[in-house]
């Protein structure tokens, strides 16, 4: 993959060969459920689309779970008329179970999917899977919400799908803008990783996929689409959302106590420009100082607020104390997450000691001020003063109190991660069908 390592550039990525001893290059899973009507004009279509325009060989996988009807034998039909579809069948349902099973015995470097109904414009299909291709990216999704895109739905959906996007922006600081649409991507390589983390298995599959990419450092391509609701969908609205709420409940407890190894994810799939690091600068000085600012300011605006409630009721001495006491606890917290990137409980203690000895600086810098504004002012100084001296220590307390976390309480935090081969600890990812799937296969174009 490293091509050019010159100081100053990015290594160019190989782009993927044409052919690869009849291997695909892309691999489209087709999700189905009792899906007997919509699933041989689908196939037919979309074969008939990638066959006109698509520059490389492929595949369509028709995932079908636990169907009732003759969803089985339309799949198994098409896998016999074209060696370039293939069909499988798990006793299971679960649209995130297929998609799980499809992807992990497939051989394609790229991997996609989309629904039986093709409300997306197959338009956007090469648009979604070049940047795959050509290694830019790592996922790629269709977005009904961007600005391009060009979008015929009702009232009812339009207000779900956007309703459900805030919910994702707000819960979980999402930053993608569609994440329901069914049309997306994603390379093998980055699947291996991500999917064994992922636990849902219906609807909410691709929704936490993605939060698991972001959150890692992923890099996540949309594509403006053209989209045309279908009438006919079977996905029941009430019981979806109900499904999705529980799992961004889920997804959310386990970000917020750390218990997600992303770690693993971290940049493994290619040369990442901020982990270059330049001579004379420390490695995320830069990204660091920036939380640090922002933990800061609301650290101080919170020991202000406890030091003027606890001047209330005993003296400027006893109140700085309780208040830095306090403030620095959840300063410690918030810096050990936020500034310094260290989830999980582990050394959580030790890190809030260090963090008291920091405090205890901090208080000598402070309580030395205000008893210095207390000799200078010969008497009971105005309240406004103590708080004008206390910004002005806390103020240098700050850079001391960075300089000393970055130092001894949490270096070198910013480790670099190996580009390839698997991760320690990380769960097995096979690639092969499992024992609940058969499976009736012509590979070919």
């Amino acid at each position: 993959m490293r091509t050019d390592t010159a100081a100053g550039t990015l290594p160019t990525r190989e782009h993927l060969p044409a052919s690869m001893a009849g291997r695909p290059v892309l691999d489209v899973v087709i999700p189905v459920h009792n899906e007997e009507k919509d699933l041989e004009p689908c196939v037919r279509r979309l074969h008939g689309h990638l066959a006109r325009t698509f520059p490389y060989t492929f595949r369509i996988t028709v995932a079908d779970n636990a169907s009732t009807d003759r969803t089985p034998e339309v799949a198994a039909a098409l896998a016999a008329a074209f060696p370039a579809v293939r069909a499988y069948r798990l006793e299971e349902k679960g649209r995130g179970r297929a998609l799980r099973t499809a992807w992990g015995a497939s051989d394609a470097p790229v991997l996609a999917y989309m629904d039986v109904d093709l409300s997306t414009d197959l338009n956007a299909l090469l648009p979604l899977v070049a940047p795959l291709i050509s290694g830019h990216s790592d996922l790629a999704i269709g977005s009904r919400l961007a600005r391009a895109s060009r979008v015929v739905r009702g009232p009812k959906r339009e207000f779900v799908s956007r309703a459900y996007n805030l919910i994702l922006r707000g819960s979980l600081a999402a930053r993608f803008s569609d994440a329901q649409c069914g049309f997306k991507a994603i390379r093998r390589d980055v699947a291996e990783r991500l999917l064994p983390m992922v636990e849902d298995t219906g609807w909410f599959f691709d929704t936490e996929l993605l939060v698991l990419a972001e959150r890692a450092g992923l890099r996540i391509h949309e594509v403006p689409v053209d989209w045309v609701d279908d009438p006919d969908s079977s996905v029941h609205l009430v019981r979806t959302a109900v499904e999705d709420l529980k799992g961004v409940w889920r997804v959310g407890r386990a970000l917020a106590v750390g218990a997600l190894p992303l770690d693993r994810l971290a940049r493994p799939f290619g040369d990442d420009p901020r982990d270059r690091r330049l001579s004379g600068v420390p490695g995320g000085l830069a990204r660091q100082l920036v939380g640090f600012c922002v933990v800061g300011a609301l650290s101080t605006l919170f020991y202000l607020l406890l030091y003027s409630a606890f001047r209330a009721g005993v003296g400027p001495q006893a109140a700085n104390a309780a208040a830095l006491l306090v403030s620095a606890v959840a300063n410690t917290a918030a810096n050990r997450r936020l500034t310094f990137g260290v989830r999980g409980r582990e050394r959580a203690v030790r890190h809030q000691a260090q963090g008291l000895v920091v405090f205890a600086i901090g208080l000598a810098l402070t309580s030395g001020s205000l008893a210095a504004l207390d000799a200078a002012a010969y008497g009971e100084p105005s309240h406004g003063a103590e708080l004008a001296v206390l910004i002005v220590a806390n103020l240098a307390a700050t850079v001391l109190r960075f300089l000393l976390f970055r130092a001894w309480v949490f270096p070198d935090q910013r480790g670099d991660t190996p580009a390839a081969g698997p991760a320690p600890g990380a769960v097995p990812f096979d690639g092969e069908p499992t024992a609940a799937m058969t499976t009736t296969t012509r590979t070919g174009r």
